[in-house]
């Protein structure tokens, strides 16, 4: 399923590289590891070859996935729970899926909710990861470096924006 030189999506840590398969031992056992570069905050991850889809890490998605994620970034009801703890655990709960309309929810949901009004702390950290998370997925299927793949983000979030004002008006 994933072999050296595949791009990856690895929940939290966002897209990176499989740079090698090494064999290394460890309590006594020999286990096969492939050796990730994160491209957010240059991190380089050993991660055993067994345990790569339990804990979450895809392919990164065809162009034409994130190509409909970024045009409907915004779209639908945002889903604002009042109380900050409960939003905070099911956005959480998004970003770990690691899937990228579940992470594309939280941008949208914390997005319109810092339309309303000032976000806590815990909720403009949880918006900065999940655009940064985002924006190294952009970046790698794109074939961009990372700030491009921020403008890009923040384009289809204006854009976006200013189809819903528009829409608000007729």
């Amino acid at each position: 399923m994933f072999e050296v030189g595949h791009k990856i999506f690895y929940p939290m840590h966002g897209a990176g590289v499989i740079q090698s398969l090494e064999e290394k031992e460890f309590l006594g056992e020999k286990h096969l590891y492939f050796e990730l570069n994160m491209l957010l905050k240059d991190l380089d991850i050993m991660v055993p070859v067994e345990k790569m889809s339990t804990l979450g890490i895809r392919h990164i998605v065809e162009r034409e996935i994130m190509a409909d994620v970024l045009t409907r970034i915004l779209d639908g009801e945002a889903e604002l729970n009042p109380n900050a703890g409960q939003r905070q655990r099911a956005n959480m709960e998004k970003m770990k899926s690691g899937d990228i309309y579940e992470m594309s929810e939280v941008i949208r949901d914390l997005w319109m909710l810092g339309k309303t009004r000032v976000l806590g702390t815990s909720d403009k950290l949880m918006l900065d990861t999940a655009q940064q998370v985002l924006v190294s997925e952009i970046g790698l299927v794109m074939g961009i470096g990372e700030e491009q793949a921020s403008e890009v983000l923040k384009q289809a979030c204006s854009k976006q924006e200013a189809v819903s004002v528009q829409g608000n008006h007729k």
